[in-house]
């Protein structure tokens, strides 16, 4: 019994991410693409039965491709988005930088919210809330099929330190996630077990 998590494709450079709405950019629609047509050539080994999404376009965007390519339908959710950076959404690097001088991520205190957001530790607290819950279901499920997630590279952190056991915080450095790339957490004798990490077997010869 498995979860997969994928971050999603690449986007647009030169934005801040966020809950932006902004979708994949070619390269990123290939790299979606040709994540979907491994997956299918691969069917057995990864036995996908339920594909589960971030709403945000650019997550929902890869999670489409994926399921057109395994026959399956997607769910999506805002509980599998990325921090929720507020006003900063979406806006270009050069009008955030002007507007909100030195204000990133990593340089809010644990309980200061983004303008028009959340704050870091509101932003652990719905990630774990989600993967938990996602856990739950597919220990009560226990029907032999897998789950795949596509989400963002901040959720997949913040899950990898629940899993690990690891204190996580906003200044922490990130786990590496590389668009499209696969994350396979694994149920062992009732503990969850990271079993794959940051793979992009597809792209290796792209």
């Amino acid at each position: 019994m498995a979860i997969y998590l994928v971050r999603h494709g690449k986007d647009e450079d030169g934005y801040r991410g966020g809950w932006s709405m902004r979708g994949l950019v070619p390269e990123g629609i290939r790299q979606a693409e040709r994540l979907g047509e491994y997956l299918f050539e691969h069917q057995d080994p990864y036995n996908i039965r339920r594909i589960l999404t971030s709403d945000l376009t650019r997550a929902s965007e890869t999670a489409q491709i994926v399921g057109e390519k395994l026959g399956l339908s997607v769910v999506q959710s805002e509980k599998w988005r990325e921090t929720n950076n507020g006003v900063l959404a979406g806006m270009a690097n050069e009008t955030a930088n002007e507007k909100y001088p030195g204000l990133y991520f990593s340089s809010l205190r644990m309980d200061e919210r983004y303008p028009g957001g959340e704050s870091p530790i509101e932003n652990f607290l719905r990630i774990k809330e989600a993967f938990e819950g996602l856990c739950r279901s597919q220990m009560e499920e226990n029907d032999g099929g897998n789950v795949l997630v596509v989400t963002h590279g901040g959720v997949i952190n913040i899950i990898y330190h629940i899993v690990k056991d690891l204190t996580w915080t906003n200044k922490n450095t990130f786990f590496p996630a590389a668009n499209t790339s696969i994350h396979k957490i694994e149920a062992t004798n009732g503990r969850w077990e990271l079993t794959l990490e940051n793979q992009t077997p597809h792209l290796q010869h792209a």
